[in-house]
C-alpha cells in the first residue's frame, strides 16, 4: 500500500509495531462511541493485532486504511480509511460498492486540523486514481466528523440507513 504526505502528514500502512498505539486509541470510549452500530473498546494487545491484519490485508490501487502520522517526527495521531462500505441487511446490491472515506484520531490530536487534511490528500490521491465519489457516515450526534465532511466541501444528502444497519448522516464528495 503507498504512503500519502501532506504539509504536516504522513499517511502510511499499519505495521505490527504500531499495535500499541492502535489498542490505545481504540480502547478509549471517546474515540469509539461512534464507530458502526455497536461500537465495543479494544481490550488486549492480540485485538489490536488482528486488527492491523485486517488493515494490511486491503491490496487495492485506491482503498486503503492508514495510520496518521506527523511528518517531522512520525508521531503516530489517528487512523484513516477508505474501502468499501457495507450495505445494511436488505439493501439491494449489485453493481460497483461505494467507497467510505473515515477517521478517528488519539483525543490529543484532536482541534489541529489533522483530520480535515488527512482526508483531503486521501481524497486527492483516491480521485487521480478514478474514484469515481466518496461517501462518509457519520453517526447523527457525531457533530465534529459532521463539521470534517463540511470543511472537506462534501454535501450533505441527508439521514439514511442504508449502510451499516444504523441510521447515519450521509456526505458524499465527488471529484472536482
Amino acid at each position: 500500500m503507498r504512503i500519502i504526505t501532506s504539509d504536516r502528514l504522513l499517511l502510511r500502512p499499519w505495521r505490527d509495531d504500531d499495535a500499541d498505539f492502535l489498542l490505545d486509541v481504540e480502547s478509549r470510549w471517546e474515540v469509539v462511541r461512534f464507530l458502526g452500530a455497536h461500537p465495543t473498546t479494544m481490550r488486549t494487545r492480540e485485538d489490536a493485532l488482528a486488527s492491523i491484519a485486517r488493515r494490511r490485508a486491503i491490496d487495492d490501487p485506491i482503498h486503503g486504511i492508514w495510520v496518521i502520522t506527523t511528518a517531522t517526527d512520525g508521531q503516530r495521531i489517528g487512523n484513516m480509511l477508505l474501502k468499501p462500505i457495507p450495505l445494511s441487511a436488505g439493501e439491494p446490491s449489485g453493481g460497483p460498492k461505494d467507497a467510505e472515506i473515515g477517521w478517528h484520531l488519539h483525543p490529543d490530536a484532536w482541534g489541529h486540523g489533522y483530520a480535515t487534511e488527512a482526508a483531503k490528500v486521501v481524497l486527492e490521491d483516491a480521485f487521480s486514481r478514478g474514484l469515481p465519489k466518496a461517501l462518509a457516515v457519520t453517526d447523527p450526534d457525531n457533530h465534529a466528523s459532521q463539521a470534517v465532511c463540511r470543511r472537506l466541501g462534501m454535501t450533505h444528502l441527508g439521514r439514511t440507513t442504508k449502510y451499516y444497519d444504523t441510521p447515519n448522516e450521509l456526505f458524499e464528495k465527488l471529484p472536482r
